[in-house]
């Protein structure tokens, strides 16, 4: 279970890292914290109803925004920390089949000039894991990714296929943190290199996974869809 504080609307993104906006039921106006630094125009935008927690340490902002409203009353879970969280429950449960015999042996292993973000063990065999959230929805059924030019993403991509070919395993994992999607597609406008580097990833015999997740504000659980979500690459 995880409770949300107080409900918000959305009034601006200020930066990178700080959204204004206001709470629903008492009508004061602040910052709330973001840790999604994907631009999220159709999420962080005007009028948006988003959900928020009292963050552990405030600072300049005392609240974080970790959900925002989607479709069906359901809500986008935006907030990476808490999708990696699901992701660490997920393989400690056993809840992804195609993971189940693997356990996490380390966070943050260096690959090459990267720090990625998970070690697995697989029966004895090391896993390479990157997590990369996709939270912009395209053709309304498909969670995407990136929504913006990443260098850091290309770099991760590359670092992995240049373990495989190595013949170490690696692979990246997108979390589709929306409610209502059928599959993941990376998404060219965003970066034009994506898409190529993922048919070359697996080409290069990295996997390339998705999971679909959302935040269900009335339980208040993030609710597992789909553990093996179809990525469609062409």
């Amino acid at each position: 279970m995880y409770p949300y504080d107080y409900r918000c609307r959305i009034i601006d993104r200020i930066n990178r890292f700080v959204i204004y906006a206001e709470n629903i039921d008492t009508g004061v106006k602040g910052y709330a914290f973001t840790n999604n630094t994907g631009r999220l125009k159709e999420y962080l935008s005007g009028g948006k109803r988003g959900y928020c927690r009292r963050r552990v340490k405030p600072g300049k902002t005392q609240y974080r925004l970790f959900a925002v409203e989607d479709l069906y009353g359901m809500a986008a879970l935006i907030d990476t920390q808490l999708q990696m969280k699901a992701f660490e429950e997920m393989v400690g449960r056993g809840m992804i089949p195609w993971l189940r015999d693997c356990s996490i042996a380390r966070r943050n292993p260096r690959l090459g000039s990267s720090v990625l973000d998970y070690l697995l063990n697989c029966s004895g065999e090391r896993l390479f894991i990157e997590i990369k959230s996709a939270v912009f929805r395209g053709d309304r059924v498909y969670a995407m990714y990136p929504d913006c030019p990443t260098l850091r993403g290309r770099r991760h991509i590359r670092e992995l296929m240049d373990l495989a070919r190595r013949g170490g395993r690696g692979a990246i994992i997108f979390i589709a943190g929306l409610p209502g999607v059928k599959a993941f597609k990376p998404y060219g406008e965003g970066d034009p290199e994506i898409p190529r580097l993922l048919r070359e990833a697996v080409e290069s015999g990295v996997s390339v996974r998705a999971i679909n997740i959302y935040y269900d504000p009335n339980t208040r659980y993030i609710v597992l869809v789909d553990p093996d979500l179809p990525v469609e690459l062409d």
